[in-house]
């Protein structure tokens, strides 16, 4: 399939010899360009999350020119189009509760402006899959340049041997450590001003990097891009190359409906597993593939788990960083170690398969991408429990979580938000043990709002005292990538719509089977019925705006979160253009 200039979508704005059509060539001149700039030239929209307080995509309005100078030097036209930056820690209370309206927003902008094909710079965990999501429903060719990890840190203590040391997961290993009093101030202070050292994305295997590296094993970036650090030369080249691959993509017709397949998202499953990735990315793989018409639940992905072990050393499963990934061959490695896996027919944004893009990859350092024979963890990046706590599924991390909580039977203690929690949980009175199974209800899509990353819930201070590292954790919320523990999460469905985790009373024992996949609240069925009888359904807690729309029509957690009348693949009338 071709294109010619003939057929390019923007001509419908700027070649029609009428009075809108004087005036929208009007305008461009207006902004001191030529009339046959978008004459003869395919418009390329370039989707900018740059924000002065998203420091993770600090960086990206340099990025912009770069893949300007690929287009112009491609013979295409360049224009930059800012959406919401969607930084995580800046945006309360959480950036998932935006991630379907920066999908919007992009889905309109490409579709409202003469655009013929869109490079997406995003990174930060949320902007991935939002401007991927609104970029899949326009439908036009797209291709996704990945904002890239920050530079690494090393922690040096005398006496003791340096090591590496990364955003987020070691943000919450030294934030126990300080609570129980074996760092002090001083060193507090120091850590705080230095362990994150550059403009990038968290430089472990968080949601960030979980999700621009299953986006390149979808098809839908460069071969080895998403592992290329933010402030590595090779990371302006790489911008430069997707403005020059997005002009050809157009020629091509290379739309995201002819890479989005089943196949495509089984790959994008088998990397999460090997990533041992974030469990953040199954809602938002299956957001998209819902999007792409694609059928995925959360059996498939737990099916995958079962079959391909955690190869990637990186934290919170294992010891190493994104900097270490890149050096050792990054994805195309990583996949070609998985290559009996995969679905290897699959079209890339390349214009050639996955198999002739990681042909000959291999890695460069069995370190950090494991052969299959010496896995980082055999026991899988995820596991989807089921039971009378969850009838729509929970999801758990094994290979960050502590083996000896894989069955566990513990009573439950109950919080109604993260404000009792916090209070609760620095009280040394608390009656609690390490086998104590810790609840947080009313985080999920609609109680939050916005289902936030509260779900690694804190060990209590008492607890941190003693020792204490990890428990049992439950939760409709998310927990960040970046962390780590025997956290389960996602229970579907949420409390806040009459779910079981509402049911829940302190004391109640909970059993967990991580190999079962079970997760049982031990309360038998005539209790659990009149529970539910006397139960009411909170209101909404907000009456205007976005996140009333938001409460309105989002998903449950095993439905992707997305909006209600968001999914599915049917396309929107082009605008008219009178």
């Amino acid at each position: 399939m071709t294109k010619s200039l003939a057929n390019l979508r923007s001509r419908r704005w700027f070649t029609v010899n009428d009075m809108r059509g004087f005036a929208h060539r009007q305008r461009i001149q207006q902004m001191g360009l030529r009339r046959e700039d978008v004459l003869e030239r395919p418009i390329i929209g370039i989707i900018n999350t740059w924000s002065d307080l998203s420091p993770c995509h600090a960086h990206l309005r340099e990025r912009a020119d770069s893949v300007k100078r690929g287009v112009l030097l491609a013979g295409g036209m360049p224009f930059e189009l800012p959406a919401m930056s969607l930084g995580e820690v800046m945006v309360k209370p959480t950036t998932m509760l935006y991630r379907n309206f920066l999908a919007m927003e992009v889905e309109e902008l490409l579709r409202s402006l003469p655009i013929d094909g869109v490079v997406l710079l995003a990174g930060c965990d949320k902007t991935t899959p939002g401007t991927v999501m609104g970029a899949l429903s326009a439908g036009l060719p797209m291709l996704f340049c990945p904002a890239g990890p920050m530079l690494s840190d090393r922690y040096l203590k005398r006496g003791e041997a340096a090591r590496a040391v990364g955003a987020g997961t070691h943000t919450r290993m030294f934030w126990d450590e300080y609570q129980a009093g074996r760092i002090d101030d001083a060193e507090w202070t120091a850590l705080e001003s230095r362990m994150t050292r550059s403009p990038g994305t968290c430089n472990t295997m968080g949601t960030a990097s979980t999700m621009t590296s299953i986006i390149e094993a979808m098809g839908l970036a460069l071969p080895g891009s998403t592992a290329i650090p933010a402030m590595d030369a090779g990371h302006t080249r790489l911008a430069t190359d997707c403005g020059e691959r997005i002009v050809q993509m157009i020629w091509e017709d290379l739309t995201p409906a002819r890479i989005l397949t089943k196949g495509s998202f089984h790959n994008a499953a088998v990397a999460q597993m090997a990533l041992g990735g974030s469990t953040n990315a199954v809602v938002h793989l299956i957001a998209l593939a819902r999007r792409a018409g694609v059928d995925l639940r959360l059996d498939d992905l737990d099916a995958v788990s079962r079959q391909v072990p955690v190869l990637a050393n990186l934290y919170p499963s294992g010891d190493r960083l994104m900097e270490d990934f890149h050096y050792a061959g990054g994805m195309p490695a990583l996949l070609n170690r998985v290559r009996e896996h995969l679905s290897l027919g699959e079209m890339t944004v390349t214009g050639k398969t996955l198999a002739e893009n990681i042909a000959g990859r291999d890695s460069l350092d069995d370190e950090v991408i494991r052969p299959l024979g010496n896995p980082v963890s055999a026991s899988g990046a995820l596991a989807v429990l089921r039971g009378n706590l969850a009838p729509e599924g929970a999801v758990m991390k094994p290979s960050a979580a502590s083996p000896k909580f894989f069955r566990h039977r513990g009573r439950a203690l109950v919080f109604d938000s993260p404000a009792e929690m916090v209070q609760r949980c620095a009280d040394p009175e608390l009656d609690c043990d390490e086998n104590t199974v810790l609840v947080l209800r009313n985080a999920g899509p609609v109680g939050a709002p916005g289902m936030p990353e509260w779900g690694g819930l804190p060990i209590p201070k008492k607890l941190l005292a003693l020792g204490v590292r990890d428990m049992v954790r439950i939760s409709d919320a998310r927990m960040s990538g970046t962390h780590y523990g025997s956290c389960i999460l996602h229970v579907s469905p949420e409390s806040a719509v009459g779910g079981p985790l509402a049911l829940v009373r302190n004391g109640d024992e909970i059993m967990v089977d991580v190999e079962a996949r079970k997760l049982e609240l031990v309360v038998d069925e005539a209790e659990m019925t009149k529970r539910r009888a006397a139960l009411s359904v909170p209101p909404r807690t907000h009456q205007r705006g976005y996140i009333r729309l938001y409460q309105d029509h989002v998903t449950q957690a095993h439905e992707g979160c997305d909006f209600d009348f968001l999914q599915g693949p049917a396309a929107t009338p082009e605008p008219l253009i009178f």
